[in-house]
């Protein structure tokens, strides 16, 4: 179970698509999002919105944005790999030296890489 991030600004082609990768990946919940003349969706972790998705109508290469990664912080490890496989998502475990973190990275459908952070699970 995801626990913690405040938000991340995503640019796609397609944010209804997106936004259903991190819902069923996630467990992301839509949500209100104020009218700024442009289309787009606001994902919630309970009250707080944490990735915000903004429709370009067009394709992005890899290289059109500077973001590199985010992070989540999280509970159940064990869950969460789990649900990856049975859906098929790649994804690599490493852990942050000199730490109890456990991190699994992926890749959304879009191609941004992600990693989720698990304290001291192994």
């Amino acid at each position: 179970m995801l626990t913690a991030l405040d938000h991340v600004n995503l640019r796609t082609a397609d944010a209804a698509a997106l936004a259903a990768w991190y819902q069923d990946i996630l467990g992301l919940t839509p949500g209100p999002r104020p009218d700024f003349g442009f289309p787009g969706v606001w994902l919630y972790i309970g009250d707080t919105a944490v990735v915000h998705l903004i429709e370009t109508g067009a394709a992005l290469s890899r290289n059109e944005t500077s973001l590199e990664h985010f992070a989540f912080r999280a509970t159940g490890l064990t869950g969460f790999t789990d649900k990856l496989t049975e859906r098929g998502v790649p994804f690599e475990i490493r852990t942050v030296p000199g730490t109890r973190i456990t991190q699994v990275n992926l890749e959304d459908p879009s191609g941004t890489h992600l990693h989720v952070d698990f304290d001291g699970e192994d």
